[in-house]
């Protein structure tokens, strides 16, 4: 039988933004689906949040840059006989450098990860919101989303995706009780920079990141408030906002000079 307590299904669960949202649902009492590919963080943070806070937490350690990696985390979803109310697309991950340098498979798992898996969980979980005429998904996109980013194109490019497609869906979704908020995060103190292969990049040198506990902070509440898009800090809003009014060719140049290695940087 379904579960009659609410439920959230988080992915990118095991560390940073998705694992502080997960503490975030868990103190509010609600259920949850962790999800990532690291099963040892992910049991580890499912047993402290049930002793802490009396809930629930299901371990489904998955790689969702693999194309069958939606099918099995619904698949073991299904199984358990959970409904999920509350979805959370976190996982993600870039990388640092010129596009022509990077291998296309690292390229390809990027646009599964961050793009197709995303709109798969989103597209399979969405019906039974709609039926129960309640749900929230919050999907993490980036300030990066805001303008083209030379030497991380293709990660840029899946952001604006995200950011895209989250406000559209949100507006098709106008009164039926179900909301769609896009987090969009400046630089922020998680493993993502090392992930990326970004400590040379004078974005995260000369800039102070963000604590991941205080992004993930804004986006919970924005989801709760059913908001369509947040942007974490008010210098990235600041950043995002002037985008719009800088002729395109003066952005992607700014983006580069910000993106480029500092003189300093090991390895340069």
């Amino acid at each position: 039988m379904p579960s009659p307590r609410r439920t959230a299904l988080v992915t990118g669960a095991s560390s940073g933004i998705g694992e502080d949202l997960a503490r975030l649902f868990a103190a509010d009492r609600i259920d949850l689906v962790l999800v990532a590919r690291g099963r040892e963080r992910l049991e580890a943070l499912a047993a402290e949040l049930a002793a802490a806070h009396g809930i629930r937490a299901l371990v489904v350690a998955e790689d969702l840059a693999d194309p069958a990696g939606v099918a099995r985390v619904l698949e073991r979803v299904e199984r358990e006989g959970l409904e999920i109310h509350d979805l959370v697309n976190c996982a993600g991950f870039g990388r640092f450098g010129p596009f022509a340098r990077i291998p296309f498979e690292v390229e390809r798992e990027m646009m599964q990860l961050n793009m197709v898996s995303l709109v798969e969980l989103t597209h399979r979980l969405l019906p039974a919101m709609l039926a129960r005429g309640n749900g929230r998904i919050l999907n993490v996109a980036s300030t990066a989303a805001f303008q083209p980013g030379p030497l991380m194109a293709v990660y840029y490019a899946t952001k604006a995706f995200v950011l895209h497609f989250s406000e559209a869906v949100h507006r098709e979704l106008r009164g039926t009780g179900v909301t769609v908020t896009a987090l969009c995060p400046g630089p922020t103190t998680t493993g993502f920079v090392d992930a990326a292969d970004m400590h040379k990049s004078k974005l995260f040198r000369r800039n102070v990141p963000m604590s991941s506990k205080d992004v993930a902070r804004i986006g919970y509440d924005a989801m709760r408030r059913g908001k369509p898009v947040v942007i974490s800090g008010w210098i990235n809003r600041l950043f995002a906002a002037s985008t719009r009014f800088a002729p395109r060719s003066l952005v992607t140049s700014i983006v580069y000079k910000l993106q480029e290695p500092a003189a300093s940087a090991p390895g340069t």
